[in-house]
Formats: C-alpha cells, structure tokens, sequence
C-alpha cells in the first residue's frame, strides 16, 4: 500500500483528487450557507479556511510531483488537516455542550494583511453561534462530520508522507 501511495504522490492526478474533494466540500459549504440558509459560525469559517489550505496543498503538489515541491505539499497537507481536526473539535465540544462560558468568537480574527473577511465576506464572514444546532445527518451534527472528514485527510497525508520512503526501502529489501 506504501508504494502505491509513493507512486500516486509522484502523479498530478492524485493532487488534482485531493483539491477536487476539497473544492467539493467547499461547494457544500456555500450549498448549506445559500441554499440551505444555515448561517455559519466563526469556527465554521475557520474550518473552510483550513479545507482551503487543503486545496492549497494540493495545487503545490500538482505543479511538480515528482521533485522535492512534494514535501512541501506533503506537509501542508499535514498541517491543514491537523489544524482542520483541532478546529472540528472544538467546535464539537461547544456544539455538543453547550455552555454560556465556552463560547467562540463573534467575528472572524484573520491577520492584518489577509483580511479574507474583508476581500471575500459572502464566504469569509460568520453570523451565527458555535453551539447552534443547525443541521444534522445521521444523528451527527456538521462539526462531526468534519472531524471525521478531517481525519481522513490527516491519515492519508500521514500515509503519504511514510511512503516517500518506501522506495529506498524495497530497493535495499531485493
């Protein structure tokens, strides 16, 4: 499976998957937000920006996949799905306990010289509380899911980061 994902890492169309899954989830973020009127949360808006650097990743990964640009889109990856993970269960936390002393922010806090909320605020900006309880599938609220989307991401970039490897090893094992 390690040489499989080397071989995959080394091919722009693997890249090309991971940003389309995450421009997918992003378009259904947009779908809940404006078709579906549920208002998102700063945490919400803090996890589309970590999707973001998921797609990001992966169009570092597509320019050149076969040099060493790979690591570079290997750890961005890891470093987007971690931060997606500990975004998705924070907001777990508040959304499934609820407290008047846990709770998020009222505006987004994004850097001085990247105000996405000011360039872009029909996708940056937030409106809602973290704890509301605004959709649900399968018993599982949207920061569950998430968490779980999330996840997969950080275990299949950890995976594929341990396969790099895995050419020097079969080479040394014949």
């Amino acid at each position: 499976m390690l040489h499989f994902l080397n071989r995959c890492s080394k091919q722009r169309q693997a890249w090309f998957l991971i940003g389309f899954s995450g421009l997918i989830f992003e378009l259904i973020a947009l779908y809940f937000q404006y078709i579906m009127l549920l208002q998102p949360c700063v945490l919400c808006i803090y996890e589309r920006c970590a999707l973001f650097g998921i797609i990001a990743a992966s169009f570092v990964g597509a320019i050149a996949p076969n040099s060493s640009l790979r690591y570079i889109a290997i750890f961005l990856w890891i470093y987007s799905a971690s931060k997606g993970i500990q975004l998705t269960w924070q907001h777990t936390m508040q959304y499934l306990y609820p407290s008047p002393f846990n709770t998020c922010d009222f505006f987004v806090d994004f850097p001085t010289f990247l105000p996405l909320d000011k360039w872009l605020p029909s996708v940056f900006s937030a409106s809602a509380d973290c704890s509301l309880q605004q959709w649900q599938l399968m018993s599982l609220g949207m920061p569950q899911w998430l968490l779980g989307i999330f996840s997969l991401y950080f275990i299949i970039s950890v995976l594929v980061l341990l396969s790099q490897g895995s050419d020097r090893f079969i080479k040394r094992a014949i």
